[in-house]
């Protein structure tokens, strides 16, 4: 079972980096995790945010391959409980590579949002594209936990 995780941009904090490597310690034993960090337009096109999402997609989606299972991580997306998610997800990864998009700062493309076999929410709170990677892989570890029917306490 394998999953990747693209996303816009480093994640500078150390702090952030430091609970994501440890989520991704833990989720080792159940499954592989590539974590695909691609350029920050915002950074280089500054003002124009369709141009920036625009070609952030389009980066993105050169890394995709036809039969990938792609999940887009947007407020908007459909919510799901801890539980609803583990089911969700172990039923693609029974069959596919399922690959996690987290978009930049202003969120992103249209190309993308067609692309996404699926669009889930986290939260409806929102939360900064940095704090999404370390709450995605918490609940991916948490996922596996319930689908090995371990106790989850940290």
């Amino acid at each position: 079972m394998k999953i990747s995780i693209i996303q816009v941009g480093k994640t500078k904090d150390a702090w952030l980096n430091e609970g994501i490597a440890e989520y991704l310690k833990r989720l080792s034993v159940f499954v592989t995790v590539n974590v695909i960090e691609i350029p920050d337009m915002s950074i280089k096109i500054a003002g124009n945010t369709e141009s920036v999402k625009d070609r952030e997609a389009q980066t993105i989606l050169k890394r995709l391959e036809p039969d990938d299972y792609v999940v887009l991580l947007d407020e908007r997306g459909t919510e799901k409980t801890s539980l609803e998610f583990a089911d969700f997800l172990i039923s693609i990864l029974e069959t596919k590579h399922v690959v996690f998009v987290i978009g930049g700062v202003y969120g992103v493309d249209q190309a993308l949002k067609t692309r996404a076999d699926a669009c889930i929410a986290l939260s409806r709170l929102t939360f900064t594209h940095r704090m999404a990677r370390l709450i995605l892989c918490e609940q991916l570890y948490r996922a596996m936990m319930i689908k090995a029917n371990r106790s989850y306490h940290i």
